[in-house]
């Protein structure tokens, strides 16, 4: 399966993006497919910030080269109050900011918090890194970042 990105320019990803987010009434960026996202870092064309717990970056994995700022914390997932000074220090409101999580359910709410704190071009990593419960409640087997063999390490 070819990548989308390498069919389309790295603007018209994020200009389609954009457009959804609007149609949606989003206010962050909008969200990039896993694979689309993979290429746009790979290419030096974005920052790769995993939001999910350290505890989830060690024992389940992470990718490589990604920055990590938790978006919440420990195992009743209190919300780092910390988390958008933490992004800009490690990234800058300019930059373009993919966020990833478990499912894409708590990047979307980081990129909402990150985008009325005035990042402009933050989007959501869509399907996660683990992807959608199948109906087994079991991740990873319909979709996600490790779903589609992108890169991707364990302690």
């Amino acid at each position: 399966m070819a990548d989308v990105l390498e069919e389309r320019p790295v603007h018209a990803v994020l200009e389609t993006a954009r457009e959804q987010a609007a149609k949606e009434g989003l206010a962050y960026a909008g969200g990039v497919a896993p694979r689309d996202a993979w290429a746009l870092v790979s290419e030096g064309n974005a920052v790769l910030v995993d939001v999910r717990t350290a505890e989830e970056r060690k024992f389940v994995g992470y990718v490589p080269g990604s920055v990590h700022v938790a978006w919440a914390t420990g195992t009743s997932l209190t919300r780092n109050p910390r988390f958008v000074r933490e992004l800009e220090a490690k990234t800058g409101k300019d930059a373009v900011v993919l966020l990833l999580c478990r499912s894409g359910n708590r990047s979307a709410l980081a990129a909402d918090a990150a985008a009325k704190a005035g990042f402009a071009h933050v989007f959501n990593v869509l399907e996660g890194f683990e992807g959608a419960l199948d109906d087994a409640q079991h991740r990873g087997s319909q979709n996600g970042w490790r779903f589609h063999a992108l890169p991707w390490v364990q302690d």
